[in-house]
C-alpha cells in the first residue's frame, strides 16, 4: 500500500505527527516535510513531542527555520485528532504514546529507520528499513511525486534545508552513508539554502554541555576498548548533551565503543520525573547495538524494551518510578546505585568483570 493511497482515504482529516521527546535533526525535518505532503491532501498535521529541544543545532534549526511545533502537556486534547503518525519513532520513545491509545486515536502510519519493535502501535502504512536517516526516505518520497519542491517557495527551501541537515547529522557528515542517502542529498542539493545551513551547523556548544563532556571524561571507566562514563544528574534542558558526550569520548585513541549515561530530572505538569538515559556509539562491526541494549537491560513490565538502535548507534532510557525524588543524600546514594547496577549490567554484556 502507498503512503499515497492512505493520505488520500483521509483526505481533509487532522492528524498528530508523533516524533520522540528529545527530537533530533532528522526527525524534525522528516515531521516538516510530513506536514507539506500531506498538505497536497487538505491533511493539517501538527508535531508533537513531550520533552526538550537542548542541542544548540536543533535550537537553531527549529529558530532559523521557523519549524512549527507543539509541545505536549496534559491539557491538550488528543481527541481532535483523525489519527496518528510516527515519525522516526515507534512509541517507545514518546510520552504521546500512552495518551493516544487511551483517546482511541488510530496510527495511519509508522515510519522509522530503526529496527523494527515488537510493541510498534500497528498502522495502516509501515514503512521501516535500513536507511541512514529518515530524511532519506522522505526524500525518496517527495522525489516519488508526493510533493513537488519549488526553489522560490520558502517552505521548500525550508525543508530541503531541514532535509539536508537530518541526513547529514544522522550519517555522521556522510561517512556512514549509504547509495541512497547520497542520491537524496544529490536531489536536495537544487533546493537547500546553504547559508542556513553553515549557521545551524556552526553552533557552538553551550557551557552546560561542556560541563556534562568533562564529567564524562572525569568518570569514564576504560575496558578492553569499551569507554563508560555515568555523568550523575541532568537537567532535561541538558539531556542532549548525553549522545554529544558519547561522540566525544568516542573519539579517544583505542577506544571503539563508548556509553554515556545519567538520571535525566524533568518536571511535566509540575509533576518532578526522572529516567535514567544513556547513548552508545560504536565502530566495532560484531555489536549491533540494537541486539546490545536490548539484551543489556532487557524489558519493562509491559513487556517493551528500554532501548534500542540502528548501526553505529543506540539509546536507552529506564523509568526511575517510585524512587524519583529526595533529598540530597537520598538523591547522591540512589545515584550510586543506579550507575553501579548500569556498569555491571554492561560488563556482564561485554563478558568481563568489574
Amino acid at each position: 500500500m502507498k503512503l499515497k493511497d492512505v493520505l488520500e482515504r483521509h483526505r481533509g482529516e487532522r492528524h498528530v505527527a508523533v516524533i520522540q521527546d528529545y527530537p533530533d535533526p532528522d526527525a524534525l525535518s522528516s515531521a516538516y516535510a510530513h506536514r507539506l505532503i500531506c498538505a497536497q491532501f487538505d491533511i493539517a498535521v501538527d508535531i508533537v513531542y513531550a520533552g526538550k529541544i537542548s542541542h544548540a543545532q536543533n535550537i537553531a534549526l527549529v529558530k532559523l527555520l521557523g519549524l512549527p511545533l507543539v509541545t505536549f502537556s496534559e491539557s491538550l486534547d488528543l481527541s481532535v485528532y483523525n489519527g496518528s503518525v510516527f515519525i522516526d519513532c515507534q512509541g517507545a520513545n514518546s510520552a504521546l504514546t500512552a495518551g493516544l491509545v487511551a483517546a482511541g486515536i488510530c496510527p495511519i502510519a509508522l515510519l522509522d529507520h530503526h529496527e523494527r519493535q515488537e510493541h510498534a502501535p500497528e498502522a495502516e502504512f509501515v514503512d521501516i528499513r535500513r536507511a541512514g536517516a529518515i530524511a532519506t526516505i522522505y526524500t525518496e518520497y517527495i522525489q516519488a511525486g508526493l510533493l513537488e519542491l519549488d526553489r522560490n517557495r520558502r517552505e521548500h527551501v525550508i525543508a530541503a534545508t531541514a532535509l539536508m541537515h537530518g541526513i547529514m547529522t544522522d550519517t555522521n557528515q556522510f561517512i556512514q552513508a549509504s547509495e541512497e542517502d547520497f542520491q537524496a542529498a544529490t536531489f536536495l542539493a537544487r533546493f537547500y539554502d546553504a547559508g542556513i545551513l553553515l549557521g545551524i551547523m556552526t553552533q557552538a556548544r553551550s557551557k552546560q554541555v561542556m560541563d556534562i563532556i568533562q564529567r564524562a571524561l572525569q568518570n569514564r571507566v576504560l575496558r578492553e576498548s569499551f569507554s563508560l562514563a555515568g555523568i550523575g544528574y541532568v537537567r532535561a534542558e541538558d539531556r542532549d548533551a548525553i549522545p554529544q558526550a558519547a561522540d566525544f569520548l568516542f573519539t579517544e585513541e583505542n577506544v571503539h565503543t563508548a556509553i554515556v549515561y545519567g538520571i535525566v530530572v524533568s518536571d511535566r505538569e509540575g509533576q518532578h520525573c526522572e529516567n535514567l538515559a544513556g547513548s552508545l556509539r560504536t565502530t566495532k562491526l560484531t555489536i549491533d547495538p540494537d541486539a546490545f541494549i536490548k539484551e543489556a537491560f532487557g524489558r519493562s513490565d509491559t513487556g517493551q524494551f528500554f532501548g534500542g538502535g540502528k548501526a553505529e548507534a543506540g539509546g536507552f532510557e529506564i523509568p526511575i518510578g517510585f524512587l524519583t525524588g529526595g533529598s540530597d543524600e537520598y538523591q547522591n546514594l540512589k545515584w550510586q546505585v543506579y550507575d553501579m547496577q548500569i556498569k555491571q549490567r554492561l560488563f556482564a554484556k561485554i563478558g568481563i568483570g568489574t
